[in-house]
């Protein structure tokens, strides 16, 4: 299979908490109370410590839902985060989550996008998502400027 050449789209916010409150809270995998696609999580596996290795994304966008099998690649408490984006076998793209220290407190939370859809997952995207392959970047970066606002707002509430 052909993949693409990796796309990235990457946004940041500063939360007055700590990385490591900031990273419990999206290694938890809340991103149902915070995505504005994402209305439930179902882990499936959990790594020997309790913690969540493998698990499914239900996303909704319109009239249109879908499913993505997802599999824990970094999980480096208060530093990082990150999971790899499958359908039906295929690669779509790896979410991490950065988490730093500020100086004078608080962290700065940045959630990147990488693109690894192969042809095949490209035309899925278009049938469950009703999203040209063209639109997905600016689709999900105002999806991260929503959802890292709703993160904030929750942790900071």
């Amino acid at each position: 299979m052909a993949v693409m050449a990796d796309e990235h789209v990457s946004e940041n916010i500063d939360i007055a908490v700590s990385a490591q409150t900031a990273f419990d809270a999206v290694a938890a995998l809340r991103f149902a109370r915070w995505s504005p696609e994402c209305f439930a999580v179902w882990v499936w596996r959990r790594d020997r410590d309790g913690h969540p290795a493998r698990f499914v994304g239900w996303n909704r966008r319109g009239p249109f839902v879908w499913f993505t099998t997802c599999t824990v690649a970094t999980s480096t408490p208060g530093e990082e985060f990150s999971f790899d984006v499958t359908t039906f076998g295929m690669p779509v793209a790896r979410w991490t989550y950065r988490f730093a220290e500020l100086p004078g407190g608080g962290a700065r939370v940045t959630e990147q996008w990488t693109d690894r859809r192969v042809r095949g997952a490209w035309i899925l995207g278009r049938v469950f998502t009703g999203r040209s392959v063209n639109d997905r970047p600016s689709v999900n970066r105002d999806g991260m400027r929503a959802t890292l606002a709703r993160l904030k707002r929750e942790l900071e509430g």
